[in-house]
């Protein structure tokens, strides 16, 4: 029987209290730098003049592109939703064979970027192309940002309130729909989110698959005329349409909460049988695998072996990976301090000021790399020349674009700091600088090495930003293989995509394991 208690309090629970002037400044120089992109938006707005932005905004090639964009969008969160739920569904509460390890193969596809997917099926059947092309292609990289979070609240749900259903004569389909969707709203809401911003962001596989998109239309028009007006308003209009996501997932999340009150009597739920349904559901996880995974992978082997040993040329590919580490490296590293800061303020403090600090790096992050990198090619242009075409800047915008990442890591293992150790230590005769570097750092340490692997993996992969801001000179792997992909040198493309597919395998591990633990599994 569940049982209702008064909480009591506990070491790790964080005292609300006013951050210290170092967090705050570092706090409030960060979140003015995640406005910078917003500002570039309303700036040029106003340099250009309502008169003609309304003329650039309303013009026919705007709507084709908001359809295109739309229909995307439209199409494949549903698709993705659907494809995600049911795996879930099937590998945590069915016997389908091999159920203990379908979970890390279903996640598996998020170590292949989707330009590399795109590349993979272009390269299978070169007549892939369209909405449709686009469709299967961001169904097939995207459906685990579903399957992630909805498999771990199925670990977690009580099926004792499954069982009270089915025991008042409700079948498994009722129960399905009325009893299991609701408690996933949460998790389908966030995965679905996700996916509407990767799909307004994305621009290499909708390159390769000719279908345009906001993003692909500004990548083109800044290639023309720079950080022209035209190319700033679409920037505009997909800033809007990412706002728009933003709101409309809070919309529908509303407030309602699913959870248990106290600590209950977790326990395991009884798989299902599937009797002779068991082949078939078996074969639907299987095509979902081969078709994910099974086509890029043998694509890029099969490039490799019709290149031989003349693709790999260790010297270029040696460059690329330095390169590739320095900058991941560096991001990472800049980002998790960043993190820092922000996290100590969500955690230990309290109020607008928190919600500001922290809400404004999410909603900076949500906006797609290219409108970031505009806004930083614009702002360096002007005010400080210096910084344009450097290392500073390109790590720059991979802190604006990847430090949500690396803050929800960060926050939830200071969240596990317990407070009265720190209170020892200053009690001791320690200063607040070395209670942080000696007992909070070092307990938060596991927690931000992980933010600093999700971050690295992020950068190693990053492309639009990255051709806009790289040095000269630069050729990160993504680089490399965009440009020897557009030469249609898929062969000598194959290495970097093989290179950024391992790098990224154990962090895409490291997040299932995250969340069976968060599921208590």
């Amino acid at each position: 029987m569940v049982q209702l208690a008064e909480p009591t309090p506990s070491a790790t629970t964080p005292r609300v209290g006013r951050p210290g002037v170092f967090v705050t400044l570092a706090a409030l120089t960060l979140t003015a730098a995640t406005f910078i992109p917003l500002g570039y938006i309303v700036s040029v707005l106003f340099d250009t003049g309502l008169g003609e932005a309304a003329d650039l905004v309303f013009r026919p090639r705007v709507g084709e592109l908001l359809g295109n964009t739309g229909a995307l969008v439209v199409c494949t969160v549903p698709v993705c939703v659907l494809l995600g739920v049911g795996l879930a569904w099937l590998v945590e509460r069915t016997e389908v064979p091999g159920r203990s390890w379908w979970g890390p193969v279903l996640v598996a596809p998020l170590a292949v970027p989707a330009f590399v997917n795109s590349y993979g099926w272009v390269s299978a059947f070169p007549s892939m192309h369209g909405l449709s092309a686009a469709v299967v292609v961001c169904t097939l990289s995207y459906f685990p940002l579903v399957y992630l979070p909805v498999a771990a609240t199925l670990r977690r749900l009580d099926p004792a309130i499954e069982e009270s259903a089915r025991a008042l004569g409700s079948g498994p389909v009722e129960v399905f729909w009325r009893i299991v969707v609701p408690q996933l709203r949460l998790a389908i809401l966030g995965g679905a989110l996700l996916i509407g911003l990767h799909l307004l962001a994305e621009y290499g596989a909708f390159v390769m698959l000719r279908y345009d998109t906001f993003t692909t239309a500004i990548f083109e028009q800044y290639q023309s005329s720079f950080a022209g007006p035209a190319g700033s308003m679409l920037a505009g209009v997909l800033v809007l349409c990412c706002l728009a996501l933003l709101g409309g997932e809070a919309l529908l999340r509303g407030n309602a909460r699913y959870a248990r009150l106290g600590s209950g009597a977790p326990r395991a739920t009884t798989p299902i049988a599937l009797g002779w349904w068991r082949i078939p559901l078996f074969g639907v996880l299987v095509a979902v695998v081969v078709a994910a995974l099974g086509v890029p992978l043998w694509t890029i082997g099969r490039w490799l072996w019709l290149g031989g040993s003349a693709v790999w040329d260790m010297t270029t590919i040696g460059t690329a990976l330095g390169q590739t580490i320095g900058l991941a490296a560096a991001a990472a590293l800049v980002t998790t301090l960043c993190a820092f800061p922000v996290a100590w303020i969500a955690v230990r403090s309290a109020g607008r000021f928190a919600r500001v600090v922290e809400g404004a790096n999410y909603i900076t992050s949500s906006l797609p790399g290219i409108v970031i990198a505009l806004a930083l090619v614009t702002v360096t242009i002007r005010w400080t020349p210096p910084l344009y075409q450097t290392a500073t800047l390109v790590v720059l915008a991979y802190v604006l674009m990847f430090l949500p990442r690396a803050l929800v890591s960060v926050r939830a293992g200071l969240a596990q700091v317990p407070v009265g150790l720190e209170e020892v230590s200053r009690s001791l005769g320690e200063s607040g600088a070395a209670t942080f570097f000696r007992v909070t750092l070092r307990m938060t340490a596991p927690a931000a090495a992980s933010a600093a692997a999700l971050v690295f993996v992020a950068v190693s992969t990053e492309l639009t930003a990255t051709l806009l801001l790289a040095p000269n000179g630069t050729r990160t792997l993504a680089m490399q293989f965009w440009g020897l992909s557009g030469e249609l040198d898929y062969a000598a493309a194959a290495p970097y995509a093989l290179i950024m597919i391992v790098a990224a395998v154990p962090v895409t591990y490291v997040l299932f394991t995250q969340s069976r633990k968060a599921a208590g599994v």
